[in-house]
């Protein structure tokens, strides 16, 4: 999971005639520039499930790697190493890695060793990404119906896997210009069609994505009132600071009810018992699955 940030709106200026003036000499004034449109709309979906009650959080280390590690490693690090989560690609049809470790019984075990999850889904990504690996993207006319539908997908592999309802699931998008507010907008609709349908599965959702992209658009739809929201961010800010206060992007206000997982160092090289991951750092004070 990686991670830009640069906008461009638009404005207009109308000029009026007005009628003359007491001397017989016609007057025109300028009105004011008209105010810009807002980058992120307000978009409202039917929600009647709602998120899974209560919402179980659990605050610590966690890593992510990108694919599942050896349950040998998982024991080696457990105690060991100061991670208590673990981020784990759980579908989505442009996983970066094969998982052929990642089954029911891999998870089964790794929950006996005491591993919360971090599940995560790669599907498509924002119509002007610039990411040759993963070429597949949501279109913005069928942006709702294509998150409704990877929310279902997403949903049935946690089942299958083992993850009981109320799990969350936190969708990857990548870094993307944010040039072009109709990309950011097919970003939203997309995540407010993924919520929406995994809430009617009775999973949580999530939304992982950089704190300069895609964090700062959802952020701008709820500040819109968009709904329905992720249950939770994950939010990528390379900064080294082990904690989830927003790093400056995202106000005190906002999924601010134990509603956040911070990236903040990645591909980094450790070891732990004997035994050595390439991983992403990250501090959680949100839902896991467990």
């Amino acid at each position: 999971m990686r991670h830009l940030r640069s906008a461009a709106l638009l404005a207009a200026a109308l000029v009026l005639p007005l009628a003359t003036d007491g001397t017989g000499v016609r007057a025109e004034a300028a009105v004011p520039a008209a105010v810009a449109a807002p980058r992120i709309r307000a978009v409202t979906l039917p929600d009647r499930s709602g998120p899974p009650r209560p919402l179980d959080t659990w605050n610590g280390r966690a890593f992510d790697a990108c694919t599942a590690p050896p349950l040998d490693t998982l024991r080696a690090w457990r105690g060991t190493s100061p991670y208590g989560a673990v981020g784990i690609y759980t579908s989505g049809s442009q996983r970066g890695c094969t998982q052929s470790r990642l089954t029911a019984e891999w998870v089964r075990q790794a929950r006996e060793l005491g591993w919360r999850f971090l599940p995560v889904h790669v599907g498509l990504q924002a119509p002007c990404a610039d990411l040759s690996h993963k070429p597949k993207r949501i279109d913005p006319a069928r942006a709702v119906e294509q998150g409704l539908e990877e929310g279902a997908e997403a949903a049935q592999a946690l089942r299958s896997l083992g993850l009981a309802e109320g799990s969350p699931v936190y969708l990857d998008i990548e870094a993307y210009p944010m040039r072009d507010p109709a990309c950011g907008q097919a970003v939203v609709d997309f995540t407010l069609g993924w919520t929406a349908g995994l809430h009617a599965a009775a999973y949580r959702s999530g939304f992982y994505s950089s704190l300069d992209s895609g964090i700062a658009d959802l952020a701008a739809a709820a500040r819109a009132g968009s709904s329905p929201m992720p249950d939770a961010l994950w939010y990528a800010r390379w900064d080294d600071q082990a904690d989830t206060a927003g790093s400056g992007g995202i106000a005190p206000d906002l999924w601010s009810l134990h509603q956040r997982v911070h990236q903040y160092h990645g591909n980094v090289e450790e070891t732990f018992g004997g035994a050595t991951l390439t991983v992403d750092r990250n501090h959680v004070d949100g839902p896991t699955a467990d």
